[in-house]
């Protein structure tokens, strides 16, 4: 069994990830749904050496990102105010392993208007990373999408949108779940987009539309599921139009998300760079480690 030198950790709410490390090389990883939402504080400790007892020969330091910072997770690691370098900051979580020393990343805040993340600030250190001299915005999509303005290698301040959260709670949870389907249609999503970029205002109304028109007129769920991103991503947009006018803007996230928000940035005269948000946030953790 290959050994490692050090340990990447990406732990959030459902899952944690983790890859053994030959300085910048991976030589293993592995996966479980051991995430901090079924985890009581003296579970992490176990749940990590299930997974990584097999790539420790004597003490080896772990790099950990993500909400294992959290209050309710290993141990609380404060956040960082903006503006500020991000993954700049970490806590060492108390271990009864000898040979585990763990490094808990901080994630970063906002006063005024009020905003946390966790895990997000990695991804954009790992993007930094490789590209130091970027000015511009970082747009993360997700179940929780964050705009970050970056400038001079700080994190100047950022604003997140439950888009997609909103997204699974009205597809799966709402009486939009009786139209929803799989798939996609193009045509529909960007008609979506559009109208809710225009009047944003109507959104109650607009969502309400996807169901009847799948009953009055049998439309199918591709198409129902693309009019719901559209009308969502429209009205984030419309909200985000601060963050992204003028400016240049970068995706980081997974490539399905990323693309969908790539083609909404189109539709407003942007061209968006995607990243893959795994390759980031691994980054993000080499970043921290040799900065330390």
């Amino acid at each position: 069994m290959m050994k490692a030198e050090w340990i990447a950790a990406d732990w959030g709410m459902s899952n944690l990830r983790v890859w053994a490390m030959n300085g910048r090389d991976v030589v293993a990883e592995a996966t479980s749904d051991a995430g901090g939402n079924v985890l009581d504080r003296e579970q992490f400790e176990g749940a990590l050496l299930t997974l990584v007892s097999d790539w420790i020969d004597g003490p080896v330091d772990v790099w950990a990102c993500g909400t294992v910072g959290s209050r309710e997770g290993w141990i609380e690691a404060p956040y960082q105010p903006v503006p500020c370098a991000p993954a700049a900051r970490t806590v060492i979580a108390p271990t009864q392993d000898p040979r585990l020393t763990v490094h808990i990343l901080s994630g970063a805040s906002q006063a005024e208007p009020a905003d946390v993340m966790r895990g997000e600030e990695t991804q954009i250190a790992g993007f930094l990373s490789g590209q130091p001299d970027f000015d511009g915005v970082l747009c993360l999509p997700g179940t929780h999408t964050k705009w970050a303005r970056i400038s001079a290698g700080e994190l100047c301040h950022f604003r997140t949108a439950m888009t997609g959260e909103l997204f699974q709670l009205l597809a799966q949870r709402s009486v939009l779940n009786h139209s929803v389907g799989d798939g996609w249609n193009g045509e529909a999503f960007a008609t979506a987009l559009d109208d809710a970029l225009s009047r944003p205002e109507r959104l109650a109304t607009a969502l309400f539309g996807i169901r009847a028109a799948e009953v009055l007129n049998g439309s199918d769920g591709a198409a129902a599921r693309a009019r719901l991103w559209g009308t969502l991503l429209g009205v984030e947009l419309a909200a985000m139009k601060p963050y992204w006018l003028g400016q240049e803007v970068a995706l980081i996230g997974a490539p399905n998300v990323t693309e969908t928000y790539r083609a909404g940035l189109e539709a407003v005269g942007l061209t968006a760079q995607c990243h893959d948000g795994t390759a980031m946030v691994l980054a993000g953790l080499i970043a921290a480690r040799e900065a330390s």
